[in-house]
């Protein structure tokens, strides 16, 4: 029978558990944790029986740049298919880059192996999106916690890794009396704290969270949201959330990434984002957001999008979001829009950003 949600266990004014250090808020005038150049993932097509050739490639990640500075939350949105995923494997080293350069505290991560990449991966953990298949079945809590710490033993002694576990379990709200349980006599929302105190226990600098709420009940992402930016101020760690619900995103982020096939088309503080989105994609994003007030629904310009996203193994010339913009010209064929600073302060890859849209597919 599945155990009922714990309380967070703490209070603002309670001191972290040992080990663990207090947070600080976001810093983007010191060094960055975390900086993304030019980063490039292409999965080969192949084609053939007993020969197979190489005949194209999906672009999943294509050309991606991004810092994250310590204490700082980047959500990064866009629907399905966009990369989102496959840009969070790369940075925790699950896939290898086609090309670019990863830089976590200021180490190259790209082309490292063995003991190098080791240590460098305890600054980086993820937390998965289903708190189902993330943990395994046959491992107890704390087993299932400790394992970073048996992979890395250097970090806390053999003979106080269960008061370390312990300590995590409280942390993040699950009672420590119930490490020997296993993953199935916990609901879907403590399943996915198991998964966020197995991501801290190396004292992570980075954690990279992907879609860490989307297959949890409503009642249950807001716990986990706020226990999520309990710890960061808690820890100072950062955070990069990827997410398709929108107000999810704003809610926790500093800033945000719109992502569209492979890309980054607009970056910026959230406010910047959401109150003056530049990028005719974001524009569309955030009108596809259903309003909770019903005696306003449908009176807002919700934009519709003609056509279907195109394939990433063929993505068009220029600007990959021209086949579906309603400001498409010429130049937008033939140029791939850069990622620049616009008049709201924010960036954007799009040669007309901020226009209002003016024609057919925005529905009044």
């Amino acid at each position: 029978m599945a155990s009922t949600e714990t309380p967070d266990p703490w209070g603002a004014a309670q001191a972290a558990p040992a080990g663990l250090e207090t947070g600080s808020q976001p810093s983007p005038d010191s060094d960055p944790i975390l900086e993304v150049n030019g980063l490039v993932k292409h999965f080969p097509l192949r084609q053939g029986i007993v020969i197979k050739r190489q005949v194209g490639a999906v672009q999943a990640v294509d050309g991606v740049n991004l810092q994250v500075y310590p204490g700082e939350t980047i959500g990064v949105v866009g629907e399905s298919g966009c990369g989102k995923s496959t840009l969070a494997r790369l940075l925790i080293g699950l896939e290898t880059p086609t090309g670019g350069s990863i830089q976590l505290t200021g180490r190259e991560m790209v082309g490292s192996s063995g003991a190098k990449l080791k240590a460098m991966r305890r600054d980086v953990q993820m937390i998965f999106q289903d708190p189902y298949t993330s943990l395994n079945p046959r491992m107890t809590v704390g087993d299932i916690i400790a394992e970073p710490l048996e992979i890395h033993p250097d970090v806390v002694p053999k003979n106080k890794r269960t008061e370390r576990v312990r300590e995590l379990m409280s942390l993040v709200g699950l009672a420590p009396e119930h490490i020997d349980r296993y993953a199935h006599q916990f609901s879907g929302g403590q399943r996915q704290r198991i998964g966020i105190a197995r991501g801290l226990a190396l004292n992570p600098k980075l954690l990279i969270c992907d879609e860490p709420v989307s297959a949890l009940d409503v009642s249950v992402q807001a716990q986990v949201i706020n226990l999520l930016q309990d710890l960061q101020n808690r820890l100072g760690i950062s955070l990069i959330f990827i997410a398709h619900d929108l107000s999810v995103v704003r809610h926790i982020s500093h800033r945000v990434a719109v992502m569209y096939l492979g890309r980054i088309v607009e970056l910026g503080e959230k406010e910047q984002v959401y109150n003056n989105p530049q990028h005719p994609y974001t524009k569309a994003l955030l009108s596809a957001v259903p309003n909770p007030d019903p005696s306003q629904r449908g009176k807002g310009n919700q934009i519709v999008l003609e056509g279907d996203p195109p394939s990433p193994a063929n993505p068009p010339s220029g600007c990959r979001f021209r086949t579906r913009c309603w400001k498409a010209q010429s130049v937008c064929a033939e140029v791939d829009p850069a990622l620049e600073v616009t008049s709201s302060g924010a960036q954007a890859a799009c040669h007309f950003p901020g226009e209002t849209p003016s024609r057919p597919g925005v529905a009044a």
